[in-house]
C-alpha cells in the first residue's frame, strides 16, 4: 500500500516515515526546504503548503495520506498576524491537499490536529473526550478546528475517508522546546520549584505511540470519519513527570516544595501566565473512545517513552 506523509523531515513525520516503511507500506516522502532523501521513501519536496501547492507528483497512487505537516503552536509567535499565519499553512494548505486528494483518487487522509481544538485545560478528573464541543482559544487552535470542519465537508462533498487524531504534548527522542529545557535540568541538577505541584495532571503521549495510532488508521475500516484522541494512557502531576525524567536518565531530581499559589503569582508577574498553566493546571484526555473503536493500546508505557526520550544527548 503506498501513503504519502507530509512533514516527513519533522520531529513526528520522521519517525513516523521510518515506521511505516518498516511495516512494508510504500513511502511517499513530502518536506518542504532542502531535499534530504528519506531512506527506503520516494521523497519529494513541495516547497511551502498553502492554497496553491502543487501536489499532483506525490499523490500519484497513494491510498492514504498522513498529513503531520503544519505551522506549530509557538510561544513569543512574531507574526504580525498569528491567526491569519496559521490559517494559511493548517487550514487553507490542509484543505487544498484534501481537495487534490480526493481528485487523484486517494481513499483517506490522516490528519494531526491538536488538542488544542478541544480547550487549554480541564479540571482534574474530567478529562477531554472526543465528542465535546470544540472549544479552541488561541490561533493556533483555532487553525485546526477550521481545518477539522472544512475536511468533514469536504468528506461529504467528495467521498475521501477523514480520520482526525488529536494529540497532547509529544515526546520522544529530539524533542525541543519546553520539554526538552525541562530534561536538561534534570539532567544537570538544576533544583525545580515544583515539588508541591502533585495534585495537577497532564496527558503526554509517547512519539512512538502516536505514530503507531497513525499507522492503525492508515487503513482500519473503523478509523475513516472519526476523531481520536491519544495519550499514553497514564496522567502524571507536573512533580511526578519530573521524578519519572530524573529515574529514566538515572538521575535524582531535585524539587523544592514551593506552593503552587506563588509559582502562580511570580510567573503572572513576569509575563509567564501562559507557561505556569502548562506547568501548573491539568490537561487530560479520555482515550476510551479510541481504545474501543481500533482495539488499540498504547504499546509504549510512561516510563519506556521517557527513557527513549531522554536517551542520548538532549537537542538544543
Amino acid at each position: 500500500m503506498r501513503v504519502m506523509i507530509t512533514g516527513a523531515n519533522g520531529f513526528v513525520g520522521k519517525a513516523l516515515c521510518n515506521e511505516a516503511i518498516g511495516r512494508g507500506f510504500e513511502v511517499h516522502a513530502v518536506q518542504r526546504g532542502a531535499l534530504s532523501a528519506q531512506k527506503g521513501a520516494g521523497t519529494f519536496c513541495i516547497g511551502s503548503i498553502d492554497a496553491q501547492t502543487r501536489w499532483a507528483e506525490p499523490l500519484q497512487g497513494v491510498h492514504t495520506v498522513l498529513h503531520v505537516a503544519a505551522r506549530v503552536h509557538v510561544m513569543n509567535d512574531a507574526a504580525s498576524d498569528p491567526l491569519a499565519a496559521f490559517r494559511e499553512i493548517n487550514t487553507a494548505g490542509t484543505l487544498h491537499l484534501a481537495r487534490q486528494a480526493a481528485a487523484h483518487g486517494v481513499r483517506r487522509l490522516v490528519f494531526v490536529s491538536s488538542v488544542k481544538v478541544n480547550g487549554e485545560s480541564t479540571t482534574p478528573g474530567l478529562p477531554f473526550t472526543a465528542t465535546d464541543a470544540p472549544a479552541a482559544q488561541d490561533a493556533y487552535g483555532i487553525s485546526k478546528l477550521e481545518a477539522e470542519q472544512g475536511l468533514r465537508t469536504i468528506a461529504a462533498e467528495t467521498g475521501l475517508e477523514i480520520v482526525i487524531v488529536r494529540p497532547p504534548l509529544v515526546y520522544g527522542p529530539g524533542v525541543k522546546a519546553n520539554f526538552a529545557s525541562l530534561v536538561r535540568a534534570v539532567h544537570r541538577g538544576i533544583p525545580l520549584p515544583f515539588g508541591a505541584v502533585t495534585n495537577n495532571r497532564r496527558s503526554l503521549v509517547a512519539l512512538g505511540n502516536l505514530v503507531d495510532l497513525l499507522i492503525t488508521c492508515v487503513d482500519h475500516p473503523a478509523a475513516a470519519h472519526q476523531t481520536f484522541l491519544v495519550s499514553d494512557g497514564e496522567d502524571l502531576s507536573t512533580a511526578a513527570l519530573i521524578r519519572r525524567v530524573g529515574q529514566a536518565m538515572g538521575k535524582p531530581a531535585r524539587l523544592l516544595p514551593v506552593p503552587p499559589v506563588l509559582l502562580q503569582l511570580g510567573a503572572t508577574a513576569i509575563g509567564k501566565r501562559d507557561m505556569a498553566q502548562r506547568l501548573l493546571g491539568s490537561l487530560q484526555v479520555d482515550i476510551a473512545h479510541t481504545r474501543n473503536t481500533l482495539g488499540w493500546t498504547p504499546p509504549i508505557g510512561v516510563d519506556e517513552g521517557l527513557r527513549r526520550a531522554t536517551a542520548g544527548e538532549v537537542q538544543p
